[in-house]
């Protein structure tokens, strides 16, 4: 007999005092349970229960040995559960990683969704705009809008392109611009993760150009540079979808429509697995069919 269910045997008839009873819940007979006590006896060197013709009792070392590795057998057995279910497609906790746009706006309708048809599933989300160590980190899936991945060591899934589009407050001198030529690195405000400038490469679909972007303004967050934009602080480049309801309500306008920037993709990307856990790989292919259906209104 392993030591895991040996000790589980010994707390079982440390609880109910009863070798039979223990024999029947743990689906042995009284004389494995006798034997597996006798032996456990044995490795310790000392007695753990006190056997009349009537009942079974704990010794003072017995109830010593008892109330200290509960805990520790009661984490065990936690553990042993949770690495069951995480190879369940239908039960198990999944810590995501998402945009903050995407993660207030979009994810939560599909956590619901999903919840809906998997209830045993739980989640910890945390909202980043910037890349986040998925190894180290301890997450098990992260969602990303980013250009292509340099990371050669996790794995990449891309689910659908992300235009971006170049936008200004109206009334302001950006609307009236022929070409890209006419903004200065001052102008433009830069998107980046650790806050600094930021190369735009634009194209017109003959030539194109750069620039560079965040010498007066730089943030790593798209609603900060969509609301300073907004106030006539300059021009950004944002997804599409990630500004449409200020374009909509008037606040922003598409400036420089016949220049674009490269797109972005939308990215699902995993710690370095032979293969998905059922769990995670359900959840993908869940996020996947609704993500349409959620930003369809918002390209």
């Amino acid at each position: 007999m392993n030591d895991y269910k040996a000790l589980k045997t010994f707390l079982m008839a440390a609880e109910k005092r009863n070798f039979a009873q223990v024999a029947r819940e743990l689906d042995m007979t009284p004389a494995a349970v006798t034997r597996a006590i006798a032996a456990l006896e044995d490795d310790l060197g000392v007695q753990l229960f006190v056997r009349t013709t009537r009942q079974v009792s704990l010794t003072t070392d017995g109830a010593v040995f008892a109330a200290q590795i509960q805990p520790s057998l009661e984490a065990l057995e936690s553990a042993r559960r949770d690495v069951r279910n995480a190879h369940k497609a239908d039960q198990g906790r999944l810590r995501i990683s998402a945009p903050t746009w995407l993660g207030k706006t979009v994810l939560p309708s599909i956590l619901s969704g999903f919840r809906e048809l998997y209830p045993k599933m739980s989640f910890e989300i945390s909202l980043s705009d910037g890349l986040v160590n998925i190894v180290d980190d301890d997450y098990d899936l992260a969602i990303r809008i980013s250009s292509q991945p340099s990371d050669k060591f996790t794995i990449w899934r891309k689910i659908r392109a992300v235009p971006r589009i170049l936008v200004a407050a109206p009334g302001t001198r950006f609307t009236e611009m022929d070409h890209p030529s006419e903004l200065t690195p001052d102008d433009c405000l830069a998107y980046s993760g650790e806050s600094r400038r930021e190369t735009w490469h634009l194209s017109d679909g003959g030539s194109s150009t750069t620039i560079t972007a965040g010498r007066a303004f730089s943030a790593n967050s798209g609603e900060v540079l969509a609301d300073m934009a907004a106030d006539g602080a300059g021009v950004a480049m944002l997804p599409g979808f990630h500004i449409a309801e200020r374009v909509r309500s008037g606040r922003l306008v598409h400036v420089l429509q016949g220049w674009s920037p490269p797109e972005l993709w939308l990215t699902l990307y995993y710690p370095p697995y032979q293969a998905l856990p059922p769990r995670i790989a359900t959840f993908s292919k869940f996020f996947e069919e609704q993500l349409p259906a959620h930003m369809i209104m918002l390209d």
